[in-house]
């Protein structure tokens, strides 16, 4: 797999999307590749990591997020199912599973029904270490604020509480696995 050229087929033009978008995933996949070299009793599968990390938003474009130059008709929460349809399009189901399960710290077919929101009622949960390290990665950078510079884990806490205990209890699970 060359994943560039898969970036390249949905993200064509060089422009301010590309730029967020390559800077989100580079920060995003060199933290997890630390995380992961840093464990290598894990046995964490590096370049698959590399490869998720590095295409675990790749959805984003389809979606309306004005501020981070996307112009799409989908809301930003369906990123990460429309991101994977676009992967199992290509034939790469290991990597989709990634792109869905990467939301927040996960969702449930639970919050999904309670919030109705416009995603299969199923979990998105990460399961494997590879989902878990990278879902856990991209919770230090957003596209904005900390495009390049990590959230503190403080940061990354208060961002989950926000959501729920349980995402808070599921981040300080994986810091203990994985920091």
């Amino acid at each position: 797999m060359d994943v560039n050229e898969i970036i390249d087929r949905y993200y064509p033009q060089d422009n301010e999307l590309k730029n967020i978008y390559m800077l989100h995933a580079r920060a995003v996949a060199g933290f997890a590749l630390e995380l992961a070299r840093r464990h290598p009793e894990l046995g964490l599968d590096e370049q698959f990591v590399y490869e998720a990390s590095m295409l675990h938003d790749i959805g984003i474009f389809l979606t309306d997020a004005p501020r981070i130059h996307c112009h799409g008709t989908e809301q930003y929460l369906c990123h990460g199912y429309l991101g994977a349809q676009l992967l199992r399009s290509l034939g790469y189901e290991r990597h989709a599973r990634v792109c869905e399960r990467h939301t927040g710290t996960g969702l449930t077919k639970e919050v999904i029904l309670q919030n109705g929101w416009n995603l299969p009622a199923q979990d998105f949960q990460p399961e494997t270490l590879e989902e878990q390290i990278i879902c856990f990665a991209d919770k230090f950078f957003s596209k904005t604020k900390f495009l390049t510079q990590p959230r503190s884990f403080e940061q990354v806490v208060e961002s989950m509480r926000k959501i729920s205990e349980e995402s808070v209890e599921k981040v300080q699970k994986w810091a203990k696995l994985f920091m």
